[in-house]
Protein backbone atom coordinates (compact mmCIF):
# COMPACT_ATOMS: atom_id res chain seq x y z
CA UNK A 1 0.00 0.00 0.00
CA UNK A 2 0.75 3.56 -0.63
CA UNK A 3 2.76 5.32 2.34
CA UNK A 4 1.15 8.45 3.56
CA UNK A 5 1.56 10.98 6.11
CA UNK A 6 -1.48 13.32 7.44
CA UNK A 7 -0.94 16.90 7.39
CA UNK A 8 -2.85 19.28 9.41
CA UNK A 9 -3.83 22.90 9.43
CA UNK A 10 -5.93 24.42 12.50
CA UNK A 11 -6.48 27.75 10.69
CA UNK A 12 -8.28 30.74 11.61
CA UNK A 13 -11.31 29.99 9.83
CA UNK A 14 -11.31 25.88 9.06
CA UNK A 15 -9.20 23.05 10.18
CA UNK A 16 -8.06 20.91 7.02
CA UNK A 17 -6.17 17.75 7.19
CA UNK A 18 -5.01 16.28 3.96
CA UNK A 19 -3.22 12.80 3.70
CA UNK A 20 -0.31 12.67 1.30
CA UNK A 21 1.98 10.47 -0.46
CA UNK A 22 5.86 10.78 -0.83
CA UNK A 23 5.27 12.34 -4.04
CA UNK A 24 3.46 15.41 -2.91
CA UNK A 25 0.36 14.19 -3.93
CA UNK A 26 -2.84 14.93 -1.83
CA UNK A 27 -4.83 11.18 -1.61
CA UNK A 28 -7.69 12.32 0.59
CA UNK A 29 -9.03 15.47 2.76
CA UNK A 30 -11.11 16.36 5.21
CA UNK A 31 -12.59 20.29 6.46
CA UNK A 32 -14.01 21.33 9.17
CA UNK A 33 -14.89 25.21 9.53
CA UNK A 34 -14.03 27.31 12.43
CA UNK A 35 -16.39 30.37 14.12
CA UNK A 36 -14.57 33.40 14.59
CA UNK A 37 -16.08 35.95 16.88
CA UNK A 38 -16.05 40.09 17.51
CA UNK A 39 -17.97 40.45 20.76
CA UNK A 40 -16.58 44.22 20.70
CA UNK A 41 -13.95 46.87 19.04
CA UNK A 42 -10.86 44.94 18.46
CA UNK A 43 -12.18 42.03 20.27
CA UNK A 44 -11.48 38.15 18.22
CA UNK A 45 -11.88 35.07 20.18
CA UNK A 46 -12.85 31.76 19.73
CA UNK A 47 -13.51 28.73 21.81
CA UNK A 48 -10.90 26.47 22.27
CA UNK A 49 -13.29 23.62 22.42
CA UNK A 50 -13.67 24.26 18.55
CA UNK A 51 -10.41 23.98 17.74
CA UNK A 52 -9.79 20.74 18.74
CA UNK A 53 -13.72 19.13 17.63
CA UNK A 54 -12.81 21.29 13.88
CA UNK A 55 -9.81 18.82 13.92
CA UNK A 56 -11.66 15.80 14.73
CA UNK A 57 -13.85 16.76 12.56
CA UNK A 58 -11.17 16.80 9.26
CA UNK A 59 -10.04 14.23 10.34
CA UNK A 60 -12.61 11.51 10.61
CA UNK A 61 -13.83 13.53 7.38
CA UNK A 62 -10.42 12.43 5.61
CA UNK A 63 -10.56 8.94 7.35
CA UNK A 64 -13.75 7.99 5.88
CA UNK A 65 -12.38 8.76 2.31
CA UNK A 66 -9.38 6.85 2.68
CA UNK A 67 -10.91 3.36 3.55
CA UNK A 68 -8.75 0.96 4.08
CA UNK A 69 -5.73 3.19 3.16
CA UNK A 70 -5.83 4.99 6.79
CA UNK A 71 -3.99 2.09 7.74
CA UNK A 72 -0.97 3.33 5.56
CA UNK A 73 -0.74 6.50 7.08
CA UNK A 74 2.91 6.66 8.98
CA UNK A 75 3.01 10.05 10.94
CA UNK A 76 0.50 13.32 11.44
CA UNK A 77 2.00 16.53 12.26
CA UNK A 78 0.29 19.77 12.85
CA UNK A 79 0.60 23.03 11.90
CA UNK A 80 -1.26 26.10 12.91
CA UNK A 81 -2.77 29.88 13.08
CA UNK A 82 -0.02 31.93 15.07
CA UNK A 83 -0.49 34.33 18.18
CA UNK A 84 -3.71 33.02 18.75
CA UNK A 85 -3.60 31.27 22.91
CA UNK A 86 -4.87 29.19 25.46
CA UNK A 87 -5.49 29.64 28.72
CA UNK A 88 -6.07 26.20 30.37
CA UNK A 89 -5.85 23.71 33.60
CA UNK A 90 -3.29 20.99 34.36
CA UNK A 91 -6.09 18.69 32.23
CA UNK A 92 -5.95 20.16 29.26
CA UNK A 93 -9.23 22.05 29.91
CA UNK A 94 -9.76 25.51 28.19
CA UNK A 95 -10.16 28.55 31.41
CA UNK A 96 -11.11 31.11 28.67
CA UNK A 97 -11.88 31.99 25.33
CA UNK A 98 -8.82 31.44 23.02
CA UNK A 99 -7.46 34.98 22.25
CA UNK A 100 -7.34 35.22 18.48
CA UNK A 101 -4.13 36.69 16.79
CA UNK A 102 -5.89 40.02 15.42
CA UNK A 103 -7.42 40.65 18.87
CA UNK A 104 -6.17 44.19 19.61
CA UNK A 105 -7.21 44.92 22.83
CA UNK A 106 -3.92 45.23 24.42
CA UNK A 107 -2.80 48.52 23.45
CA UNK A 108 -2.51 49.96 26.44
CA UNK A 109 -0.12 46.61 27.92
CA UNK A 110 1.96 46.96 25.15
CA UNK A 111 3.27 50.38 26.61
CA UNK A 112 2.90 49.75 29.55
CA UNK A 113 5.36 46.38 28.95
CA UNK A 114 7.08 49.12 26.68
CA UNK A 115 7.70 51.31 28.98
CA UNK A 116 8.59 48.53 32.36
CA UNK A 117 11.14 46.29 30.30
CA UNK A 118 11.88 48.35 27.14
CA UNK A 119 11.31 48.25 23.62
CA UNK A 120 14.73 47.42 22.61
CA UNK A 121 14.91 44.31 25.20
CA UNK A 122 11.67 43.34 23.93
CA UNK A 123 12.64 43.00 20.46
CA UNK A 124 16.37 41.65 20.10
CA UNK A 125 14.95 39.11 23.15
CA UNK A 126 11.68 38.05 20.77
CA UNK A 127 12.45 38.88 17.36
CA UNK A 128 9.50 40.94 17.61
CA UNK A 129 8.93 44.62 18.06
CA UNK A 130 6.18 45.52 20.87
CA UNK A 131 2.61 45.45 19.12
CA UNK A 132 -0.52 43.86 20.30
CA UNK A 133 0.00 40.72 17.80
CA UNK A 134 2.21 38.83 20.21
CA UNK A 135 0.38 36.40 22.57
CA UNK A 136 2.26 37.71 25.41
CA UNK A 137 1.00 41.46 25.26
CA UNK A 138 -2.52 39.62 24.26
CA UNK A 139 -2.22 38.03 28.28
CA UNK A 140 -1.42 40.68 29.57
CA UNK A 141 -4.84 42.35 28.68
CA UNK A 142 -6.44 39.13 29.21
CA UNK A 143 -5.30 39.16 33.05
CA UNK A 144 -5.95 43.05 33.82
CA UNK A 145 -9.74 42.29 32.69
CA UNK A 146 -10.12 39.49 34.52
CA UNK A 147 -7.52 39.08 37.20
CA UNK A 148 -9.08 35.88 39.15
CA UNK A 149 -7.48 33.70 35.84
CA UNK A 150 -4.06 34.18 37.00
CA UNK A 151 -5.39 32.66 40.36
CA UNK A 152 -6.41 29.69 38.79
CA UNK A 153 -2.14 28.90 37.99
CA UNK A 154 -3.04 28.54 34.10
CA UNK A 155 -1.03 26.66 31.46
CA UNK A 156 0.03 29.69 28.72
CA UNK A 157 -0.47 27.73 25.36
CA UNK A 158 -0.11 28.45 21.70
CA UNK A 159 -2.65 26.98 19.64
CA UNK A 160 -0.02 23.77 18.89
CA UNK A 161 0.62 22.98 22.63
CA UNK A 162 -3.01 23.33 22.90
CA UNK A 163 -3.95 20.76 20.45
CA UNK A 164 -0.70 18.34 21.47
CA UNK A 165 -2.11 18.04 24.73
CA UNK A 166 -4.88 16.14 23.08
CA UNK A 167 -3.24 14.42 20.75
CA UNK A 168 -0.08 12.82 22.79
CA UNK A 169 -1.55 13.62 26.50
CA UNK A 170 1.29 16.15 27.13
CA UNK A 171 2.14 19.43 27.13
CA UNK A 172 4.83 20.06 24.50
CA UNK A 173 4.71 21.89 21.54
CA UNK A 174 7.43 23.41 18.33
CA UNK A 175 9.61 26.44 19.15
CA UNK A 176 9.00 27.31 15.57
CA UNK A 177 4.99 27.31 16.90
CA UNK A 178 5.93 28.73 20.57
CA UNK A 179 7.90 31.51 19.46
CA UNK A 180 5.06 34.01 18.11
CA UNK A 181 3.73 33.52 21.57
CA UNK A 182 6.28 36.29 22.14
CA UNK A 183 7.49 34.72 25.25
CA UNK A 184 10.98 32.60 23.97
CA UNK A 185 14.22 34.66 23.73
CA UNK A 186 15.38 33.27 20.40
CA UNK A 187 18.56 33.20 20.56
CA UNK A 188 18.50 30.46 23.06
CA UNK A 189 15.78 28.83 22.06
CA UNK A 190 14.24 28.50 25.61
CA UNK A 191 11.35 30.69 27.52
CA UNK A 192 12.57 33.98 28.99
CA UNK A 193 11.90 33.64 32.67
CA UNK A 194 11.54 37.63 33.16
CA UNK A 195 8.93 37.68 30.46
CA UNK A 196 6.89 34.68 31.96
CA UNK A 197 7.41 36.49 35.87
CA UNK A 198 6.15 40.09 34.45
CA UNK A 199 2.84 37.95 32.69
CA UNK A 200 2.45 36.37 35.95
CA UNK A 201 2.75 32.85 34.41
CA UNK A 202 4.40 30.23 36.72
CA UNK A 203 7.54 28.36 36.04
CA UNK A 204 6.21 25.10 34.42
CA UNK A 205 3.32 26.16 33.12
CA UNK A 206 4.21 26.36 29.27
CA UNK A 207 4.14 23.71 27.24
CA UNK A 208 7.80 22.00 26.82
CA UNK A 209 9.46 23.34 23.49
CA UNK A 210 10.44 20.45 21.07
CA UNK A 211 12.68 21.45 17.51
CA UNK A 212 10.12 20.88 14.42
CA UNK A 213 10.23 18.12 12.56
CA UNK A 214 10.93 15.82 15.73
CA UNK A 215 8.45 13.28 17.26
CA UNK A 216 6.70 14.60 19.70
CA UNK A 217 4.68 11.62 21.15
CA UNK A 218 2.44 8.95 19.98
CA UNK A 219 -1.02 9.12 19.36
CA UNK A 220 -3.41 8.30 22.95
CA UNK A 221 -5.43 5.76 22.83
CA UNK A 222 -8.42 8.41 23.37
CA UNK A 223 -7.71 10.74 20.41
CA UNK A 224 -7.48 7.30 18.09
CA UNK A 225 -10.73 6.41 18.94
CA UNK A 226 -12.02 10.30 18.51
CA UNK A 227 -9.96 10.44 15.41
CA UNK A 228 -10.40 6.99 13.73
CA UNK A 229 -6.78 6.89 13.79
CA UNK A 230 -4.35 3.78 15.46
CA UNK A 231 -3.25 4.28 18.58
CA UNK A 232 0.66 5.42 18.99
CA UNK A 233 0.71 6.61 15.99
CA UNK A 234 3.98 9.24 15.48
CA UNK A 235 2.30 12.52 16.46
CA UNK A 236 5.45 15.37 14.42
CA UNK A 237 5.86 18.46 16.08
CA UNK A 238 4.78 21.27 13.56
CA UNK A 239 5.27 24.57 13.34
CA UNK A 240 3.31 27.92 12.28
CA UNK A 241 1.30 28.59 9.72
CA UNK A 242 3.50 30.89 8.21
CA UNK A 243 6.95 28.81 8.42
CA UNK A 244 5.28 25.56 7.10
CA UNK A 245 3.63 27.27 3.93
CA UNK A 246 7.03 28.77 3.28
CA UNK A 247 8.55 25.36 3.90
CA UNK A 248 5.27 23.57 1.53
CA UNK A 249 5.82 26.11 -1.17
CA UNK A 250 9.64 25.29 -1.26
CA UNK A 251 10.74 28.93 -0.54
CA UNK A 252 14.86 28.44 -0.07
CA UNK A 253 17.30 30.19 -0.87
CA UNK A 254 16.98 33.46 -2.88
CA UNK A 255 13.78 32.89 -3.03
CA UNK A 256 10.73 34.67 -0.89
CA UNK A 257 7.06 33.41 -0.19
CA UNK A 258 3.81 35.19 -0.12
CA UNK A 259 0.80 33.71 1.08
CA UNK A 260 -2.26 35.61 0.45
CA UNK A 261 -4.44 34.71 2.78
CA UNK A 262 -6.75 36.14 5.43
CA UNK A 263 -3.35 38.14 6.35
CA UNK A 264 -0.91 38.26 4.04
CA UNK A 265 2.51 37.21 4.88
CA UNK A 266 5.81 38.16 2.63
CA UNK A 267 9.03 36.34 4.36
CA UNK A 268 12.42 34.45 3.36
CA UNK A 269 14.72 31.93 5.50
CA UNK A 270 17.96 33.02 6.89
CA UNK A 271 20.80 31.13 8.33
CA UNK A 272 21.53 33.50 11.40
CA UNK A 273 19.60 35.08 13.74
CA UNK A 274 18.85 38.94 12.80
CA UNK A 275 16.34 41.54 14.02
CA UNK A 276 15.11 44.74 12.48
CA UNK A 277 11.77 47.14 12.61
CA UNK A 278 11.32 46.10 8.99
CA UNK A 279 10.34 42.47 9.62
CA UNK A 280 9.73 40.39 12.35
CA UNK A 281 12.03 37.75 13.55
CA UNK A 282 10.91 33.43 13.97
CA UNK A 283 12.43 30.24 14.01
CA UNK A 284 11.98 28.71 10.77
CA UNK A 285 10.47 25.64 9.93
CA UNK A 286 13.83 23.77 9.05
CA UNK A 287 15.56 23.04 12.09
CA UNK A 288 18.29 25.42 13.04
CA UNK A 289 17.20 28.10 10.65
CA UNK A 290 15.09 31.46 11.04
CA UNK A 291 12.08 32.83 9.17
CA UNK A 292 12.12 36.86 8.57
CA UNK A 293 8.52 37.81 8.14
CA UNK A 294 6.87 40.69 6.82
CA UNK A 295 3.11 40.30 7.67
CA UNK A 296 -0.13 42.46 6.33
CA UNK A 297 -3.23 41.61 9.02
CA UNK A 298 -5.88 42.64 6.61
CA UNK A 299 -5.03 40.69 3.41
CA UNK A 300 -7.81 38.84 1.69
CA UNK A 301 -10.05 39.34 4.53
CA UNK A 302 -10.31 42.73 2.60
CA UNK A 303 -11.70 40.88 -0.23
CA UNK A 304 -14.36 39.33 2.23
CA UNK A 305 -14.88 42.51 4.12
CA UNK A 306 -15.52 44.12 0.34
CA UNK A 307 -18.08 41.34 -0.50
CA UNK A 308 -19.49 40.83 2.59
CA UNK A 309 -19.89 44.04 4.54
CA UNK A 310 -19.79 46.34 2.28
CA UNK A 311 -21.66 44.86 -0.93
CA UNK A 312 -23.84 42.71 1.41
CA UNK A 313 -23.62 39.78 -0.81
CA UNK A 314 -24.53 36.35 0.85
CA UNK A 315 -21.98 33.74 1.58
CA UNK A 316 -23.26 30.92 -0.03
CA UNK A 317 -22.68 33.21 -3.88
CA UNK A 318 -19.58 34.90 -2.59
CA UNK A 319 -17.07 33.11 -4.93
CA UNK A 320 -18.99 33.61 -8.46
CA UNK A 321 -19.52 37.11 -7.61
CA UNK A 322 -15.96 37.57 -7.18
CA UNK A 323 -15.10 35.46 -10.18
CA UNK A 324 -17.20 38.27 -12.15
CA UNK A 325 -15.79 40.91 -10.02
CA UNK A 326 -12.49 39.91 -11.19
CA UNK A 327 -12.94 40.14 -14.51
CA UNK A 328 -14.52 43.22 -14.43
CA UNK A 329 -11.12 44.41 -12.31
CA UNK A 330 -9.24 43.28 -14.97
CA UNK A 331 -10.59 45.60 -17.48
CA UNK A 332 -9.44 48.16 -15.80
CA UNK A 333 -5.89 48.41 -16.40
CA UNK A 334 -3.82 49.59 -13.55
CA UNK A 335 -4.15 52.04 -11.39
CA UNK A 336 -8.00 51.18 -10.86
CA UNK A 337 -9.16 54.49 -12.49
CA UNK A 338 -7.30 56.71 -9.77
CA UNK A 339 -8.02 54.95 -6.55
CA UNK A 340 -4.92 53.95 -4.01
CA UNK A 341 -6.05 51.67 -0.77
CA UNK A 342 -3.96 51.81 2.34
CA UNK A 343 -5.14 47.99 3.92
CA UNK A 344 -4.22 48.87 7.53
CA UNK A 345 -7.86 47.85 8.25
CA UNK A 346 -6.69 45.80 11.32
CA UNK A 347 -3.42 47.88 11.72
CA UNK A 348 -0.20 47.79 10.43
CA UNK A 349 3.06 45.55 11.74
CA UNK A 350 6.41 46.08 9.66
CA UNK A 351 7.96 48.34 9.35
CA UNK A 352 5.69 51.11 10.98
CA UNK A 353 4.47 49.17 13.89
CA UNK A 354 1.25 51.24 14.48
CA UNK A 355 -1.94 49.37 15.94
CA UNK A 356 -3.52 52.39 15.81
CA UNK A 357 -3.44 52.94 11.95
CA UNK A 358 -6.45 52.62 9.73
CA UNK A 359 -7.11 51.76 6.25
CA UNK A 360 -7.51 54.84 3.48
CA UNK A 361 -9.32 54.69 0.32
CA UNK A 362 -7.72 58.08 -1.74
CA UNK A 363 -8.76 59.16 -4.91
CA UNK A 364 -12.68 58.36 -4.53
CA UNK A 365 -15.17 59.42 -7.03
CA UNK A 366 -18.78 58.97 -8.77
CA UNK A 367 -17.39 56.73 -11.37
CA UNK A 368 -16.04 54.27 -8.88
CA UNK A 369 -17.62 50.77 -8.61
CA UNK A 370 -17.02 47.73 -6.75
CA UNK A 371 -14.46 46.56 -9.70
CA UNK A 372 -12.55 49.20 -8.97
CA UNK A 373 -12.32 48.65 -5.01
CA UNK A 374 -11.20 45.20 -5.84
CA UNK A 375 -8.44 46.50 -8.18
CA UNK A 376 -7.45 48.52 -5.46
CA UNK A 377 -7.49 46.24 -3.01
CA UNK A 378 -5.51 44.17 -5.02
CA UNK A 379 -2.97 46.68 -5.50
CA UNK A 380 -2.59 47.83 -2.59
CA UNK A 381 -1.63 44.61 -1.09
CA UNK A 382 1.10 44.51 -3.87
CA UNK A 383 2.28 47.55 -2.61
CA UNK A 384 2.28 46.60 0.69
CA UNK A 385 4.15 43.69 -0.21
CA UNK A 386 6.77 45.48 -2.14
CA UNK A 387 7.34 47.89 1.11
CA UNK A 388 7.93 44.44 3.01
CA UNK A 389 10.59 43.40 0.41
CA UNK A 390 12.87 46.45 1.21
CA UNK A 391 13.04 44.89 4.62
CA UNK A 392 13.11 41.71 3.94
CA UNK A 393 16.38 41.85 1.24
CA UNK A 394 18.47 43.14 4.29
CA UNK A 395 19.33 39.33 4.30
CA UNK A 396 19.80 38.90 0.71
CA UNK A 397 17.93 39.66 -2.35
CA UNK A 398 14.80 38.18 -2.88
CA UNK A 399 14.42 37.38 -7.12
CA UNK A 400 11.27 35.06 -6.68
CA UNK A 401 8.39 35.16 -5.13
CA UNK A 402 6.65 31.66 -4.53
CA UNK A 403 2.69 32.44 -4.08
CA UNK A 404 0.30 30.43 -2.48
CA UNK A 405 -2.86 30.92 -0.66
CA UNK A 406 -6.89 32.07 -1.61
CA UNK A 407 -5.42 34.90 -3.49
CA UNK A 408 -3.18 32.63 -5.79
CA UNK A 409 -6.14 31.31 -6.97
CA UNK A 410 -6.58 34.67 -9.17
CA UNK A 411 -4.27 34.88 -12.17
CA UNK A 412 -4.96 38.71 -12.22
CA UNK A 413 -3.88 39.13 -8.63
CA UNK A 414 -0.79 37.20 -9.19
CA UNK A 415 0.46 39.56 -12.30
CA UNK A 416 -0.54 42.67 -10.19
CA UNK A 417 1.72 41.45 -7.34
CA UNK A 418 4.28 40.32 -10.18
CA UNK A 419 4.13 43.86 -11.90
CA UNK A 420 4.03 46.28 -8.65
CA UNK A 421 7.36 43.84 -6.67
CA UNK A 422 8.81 43.20 -10.31
CA UNK A 423 10.07 39.73 -9.17
CA UNK A 424 9.45 36.39 -10.48
CA UNK A 425 6.48 35.24 -9.34
CA UNK A 426 6.03 31.09 -9.03
CA UNK A 427 2.56 29.69 -8.17
CA UNK A 428 2.25 26.49 -7.17
CA UNK A 429 -0.41 24.18 -8.31
CA UNK A 430 -1.70 23.51 -5.13
CA UNK A 431 -3.23 25.87 -3.05
CA UNK A 432 -2.70 23.86 0.70
CA UNK A 433 1.21 25.18 0.93
CA UNK A 434 0.71 24.91 5.03
CA UNK A 435 -0.73 21.60 4.90
CA UNK A 436 1.92 20.17 2.66
CA UNK A 437 4.24 21.90 4.96
CA UNK A 438 3.17 19.66 7.50
CA UNK A 439 3.53 16.89 5.37
CA UNK A 440 7.08 17.55 5.03
CA UNK A 441 8.15 17.20 8.13
CA UNK A 442 6.05 14.50 8.95
CA UNK A 443 7.19 12.59 5.54
CA UNK A 444 10.98 13.52 6.59
CA UNK A 445 10.48 12.62 10.57
CA UNK A 446 9.39 8.77 9.37
CA UNK A 447 11.50 8.52 6.79
CA UNK A 448 9.90 8.53 3.23
CA UNK A 449 12.46 11.06 2.44
CA UNK A 450 16.19 10.41 3.94
CA UNK A 451 16.37 14.35 4.81
CA UNK A 452 14.03 17.60 5.04
CA UNK A 453 15.32 19.23 1.87
CA UNK A 454 14.94 15.45 0.12
CA UNK A 455 11.12 15.88 1.31
CA UNK A 456 11.03 19.34 0.22
CA UNK A 457 12.59 18.09 -3.17
CA UNK A 458 10.49 15.04 -3.47
CA UNK A 459 7.00 16.43 -2.55
CA UNK A 460 6.77 20.47 -3.54
CA UNK A 461 5.81 20.54 -7.29
CA UNK A 462 6.08 22.43 -10.39
CA UNK A 463 5.39 26.16 -10.68
CA UNK A 464 3.83 28.33 -12.88
CA UNK A 465 6.08 31.58 -13.76
CA UNK A 466 4.40 34.98 -14.05
CA UNK A 467 6.74 37.59 -14.91
CA UNK A 468 6.46 41.45 -14.67
CA UNK A 469 4.88 42.94 -17.35
CA UNK A 470 4.67 46.04 -19.36
CA UNK A 471 2.40 47.84 -16.05
CA UNK A 472 5.93 47.94 -14.35
CA UNK A 473 6.59 51.19 -15.14
CA UNK A 474 3.42 52.74 -14.02
CA UNK A 475 3.26 50.98 -11.01
CA UNK A 476 6.81 52.15 -9.80
CA UNK A 477 5.76 55.62 -10.02
CA UNK A 478 2.94 55.05 -8.35
CA UNK A 479 4.29 53.25 -5.30
CA UNK A 480 7.18 55.79 -5.20
CA UNK A 481 5.39 59.23 -6.34
CA UNK A 482 2.36 58.03 -4.43
CA UNK A 483 1.76 55.17 -2.12
CA UNK A 484 5.11 55.48 -0.09
CA UNK A 485 4.47 58.50 1.25
CA UNK A 486 0.92 57.83 1.84
CA UNK A 487 0.90 56.58 5.56
CA UNK A 488 3.34 59.55 7.09
CA UNK A 489 1.17 61.87 5.33
CA UNK A 490 -1.79 60.07 7.42
CA UNK A 491 -0.56 58.91 10.51
CA UNK A 492 -1.03 62.32 12.47
CA UNK A 493 -4.58 62.27 11.59
CA UNK A 494 -5.13 58.52 11.60
CA UNK A 495 -3.56 59.09 15.55
CA UNK A 496 -6.07 61.71 16.14
CA UNK A 497 -9.18 59.79 14.87
CA UNK A 498 -8.04 56.82 17.16
CA UNK A 499 -8.15 59.55 20.26
CA UNK A 500 -11.35 60.90 19.25
CA UNK A 501 -13.65 57.61 19.10
CA UNK A 502 -11.92 56.06 22.04
CA UNK A 503 -10.25 53.10 19.74
CA UNK A 504 -8.24 50.39 21.66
Amino acid sequence: MTRLVLGIDSSTTACKAIAWDASGRPVAEGRASLVLSNPGPGAYEQDPEALWGSLVEAVRALVSRLGAEVDSIEALCVVHQRETFVLADEGGRPLAPALVWMDARCVEDVARASRDLGIDFLHTTTGKYPCTTPSFYKLLGLLRRRPELGGLRPYFLDVHGFLMRRLVGDFVTSRASADPLGVVAMERGEYCRELLDYAGVEAGRVARLVGPGSVAGGLTEGAARELGLRAGLPVVAGAGDGQAAGLGAGAVGSRGYLNLGTAVVCGRLSAGYRVDRGYRTLFGASPGSYFLEGDLKAGTFLVSWLLGTLLGLPAEGRDEALRRLDEEAGALGPGAGGLVLLPYWNGVMNPYWDDRATGALVGLRGDHGPAHLLRAVQEGIAMEVRLHLEGLEQAGPVEELVVVGGGARSDRFCQVVADVTGRTVLRRGSAEATCLGAGVLAAAAVGLHPSLDAAVEGMVGRAERLEPGPSRGYYEGLFEGVYRGLYPALARAMEGLARLSGAP
